[in-house]
């Protein structure tokens, strides 16, 4: 926890987090907003994929779904975690004691670890020449509801920081 406090202590007293406090307050509200579709498109493309992976609408390849869903996936969480950061900058100190910021950072790094075991699962790697059947969807569909597990975490934890 003390690595954690130090750490948001730094953020706040960086460039960026004077740079987000002397904005005007339709500043930070529209770095809010932008966070807020950040969070729409990346956990919306979450959700399909996830969904697909989970044995929902078997009928479209996962080829096609992951085609669609990735470049969303990727736009999104770049666009949540830069405009995250500034807004955590602004008054990063006051929430060292909360415990859903860490619930949230915690639910982060476990998402994207699965986002990065998901990519060494033989299925996952062929799915452009041959569609993941038997014992290979059963892999693929679990890895899936851990990263349902973890998104639905870190939203829920995200938003529940302002209520500590």
């Amino acid at each position: 926890m003390e690595l954690l406090s130090s750490w948001l202590l730094a953020i706040e007293q960086s460039a960026l987090g004077n740079a987000v406090r002397d904005l005007s307050g339709w500043g930070y509200a529209l770095i809010n907003l932008t966070h807020i579709l950040g969070i729409a498109i990346l956990f919306g493309s979450v959700l399909l994929l996830d969904l697909r992976l989970i044995g929902w609408r078997r009928q479209i390849p996962l080829d096609a779904i992951t085609s669609a869903t990735l470049p969303l996936v990727k736009f999104g969480f770049a666009i949540a975690v830069v405009s995250g950061v500034c807004l955590l900058s602004a008054n990063a100190s006051e929430y060292a004691g909360n415990p859903f910021l860490l619930i949230k950072f915690i639910a982060l790094l476990l998402a994207l670890i699965n986002a990065y075991v998901i990519r060494l699962i033989p299925a996952w790697k062929t799915r452009h020449k041959i569609e993941p059947g038997g014992r290979e969807s059963s892999v693929l569909a679990r890895a899936g509801f851990v990263s349902l597990a973890c998104w639905l975490t870190v939203v829920a934890a995200g938003r529940l920081i302002a209520y500590w």
